[in-house]
This record gives C-alpha cells, structure tokens and sequence, in this order.
C-alpha cells in the first residue's frame, strides 16, 4: 500500500488482522519480519516527530481534573504519545519556546472545535469531546501524517459522524495524510479517498467502491460473503467469520452472522 499528502484512507478488518500492528511498524515500534517500509521518505522511525499518533482510546475517570487544554499541550513533546510527563521544558524553559508552544495548543483546538469546552476538566468531558481535545493533542505539532486508531471507538453515531467529518476537513485543509483504524466503514463513507482492508493474512486496496464488495470479500476471506446497500447509503454485510463493513467482537453481538453497519 501507498499513501499521498493529504489522503484519507481507512484500515479495516477484523480484530487480531494486524490494524495496529500496521501503525506500530509505521512508527518504528515493531519491525517487519519480512518486506520493506518507507515513512515520509525514510525508515520507519526516523520522521516521528512528523508524525502525530493517537492510540485506541484511553477513559478518562470522571474526576480527572486535569483540563482539556493540559492534555493538549503535552503533544508538544512529538517524540512521545499518550500522556507523558511534562518535560522540563515546559516547566522552566525559554519564554519563547513556551509562548509559541501556547500557540500550536491554541490553534490545534480551534481546528478541532473544541475551544468552547477545552478548559474545562477532561473528566467532565463528554466522550466525543475528549476525543476531539486527544486528535487535537496528536495534530499540536502540525504533524505531515496523521495516526488514528480507532478514534470512533466507543462514541455513539452522531458522535461518529462529527468526528469522521472534522478529520476529513483537517485531512482537506492542512495537506494531511490521515490513515485510520476502524471497525464500521459507514461513518466514514461520504470522506475516504480509499480503504485498506486486511483479513486472514492478506490484503486488498482500493476505493470504497472496490473493496466493500460481495465478490472482493468473499476472494478475500474465502468464504462466502454478501454487500447490500440500505436507503440511506449505508453498507450492510452478510457473511462470515466477521463482517467486514461492520464489526466488533468487543460487543455483545460479536458472534452474529448478520449486521447492519
């Protein structure tokens, strides 16, 4: 697979397929046993701090008091991910270095439209709310790629919609390449330039259009495998083990042979 400068592709697939594995060697975390990778232009590993990263999602406690902005404003050590540390830096560091720190947290939660609550304490943080400040955290050093894995996770469908909507502007407007993780391709539908789908220890790619299809998936699971279109123009999967428009075994009704995605 290969992605461009300001593309939005989409990685699916069934738990346990390689999803974030597949970012984990995009980071230099792990190491390919066998093939070849090149990340922004050199091995993977080396162009990090170009790279903004957000691991599946973390909960916060209702009372966490440390504020939205806080959470933000430790993406600006881009070496690391999650919630580190704050480093010397920001404690006692230049002025200038500070002030223009501020600025990148500052705009990182405009472009994600979280200015309105970003002071507030993350614990009383609706949950499609944190994961606007935790993307904003991940795109606070103006990254060139951008490493979701699944930040839908958890949210309700509207929630979904909102989220897969401003990734998408962020994606159109600040050239980013974004790669995300998800399990339900139907939030993201009306935003992707392509998906890449990983099941059984193989691959396809391709737009929307070639890959959710009843004939690709069945070549690509072996076994028989139905896409219908609803009304509303989203993908309804038959088949088995794991349908792959829709599916989560995190959920109770993970062993079902039928969803609606």
């Amino acid at each position: 697979m290969s992605m461009a400068q300001g593309e939005f592709v989409a990685l699916l697939g069934a738990n346990g397929s390689g999803k974030s594995t597949l970012l984990k060697v995009a980071l230099g975390m792990l190491r390919l046993t066998a093939g070849s990778i090149s990340v922004l232009g050199g091995p993977a590993g080396d162009a990090n701090a170009q790279i903004g990263y957000l691991p599946q999602r973390r909960a916060f406690d209702g009372g966490t008091r440390l504020r939205g902005v806080d959470i933000v404003r430790l993406g600006c050590d881009g070496a690391r991910w999650g919630v580190p540390l704050p480093m010397p830096r920001m404690i006692g560091g230049p002025a200038r270095r500070r002030k223009a720190d501020a600025e990148r947290v500052e705009q990182a939660i405009e472009l994600v439209g979280a200015s309105a609550y970003a002071k507030r304490p993350i614990g009383e943080c609706s949950g499609g709310e944190q994961q606007r400040l935790l993307i904003a955290q991940a795109l606070v050093q103006r990254p060139r790629l951008l490493l979701l894995d699944e930040p839908l996770d958890s949210l309700d469908l509207p929630n979904q919609a909102t989220v897969a909507a401003f990734v998408a502007r962020i994606c159109a407007q600040e050239g980013v390449a974004v790669l995300l993780v998800a399990h339900d391709v139907n939030p993201l539908l009306p935003y992707l330039d392509r998906v890449v789908y990983l099941a059984a220890g193989r691959a396809v790619e391709g737009t929307v259009e070639e890959v959710i299809d009843s004939d690709t998936l069945s070549r690509l699971y072996e076994v028989p495998v139905e896409v219908l279109k609803a009304r509303d123009g989203r993908l309804v999967v038959v088949g088995q083990p794991e349908p792959p428009a829709h599916h989560h075994d995190r959920h109770e009704h993970a062993h079902e042979h039928t969803h609606a995605g």
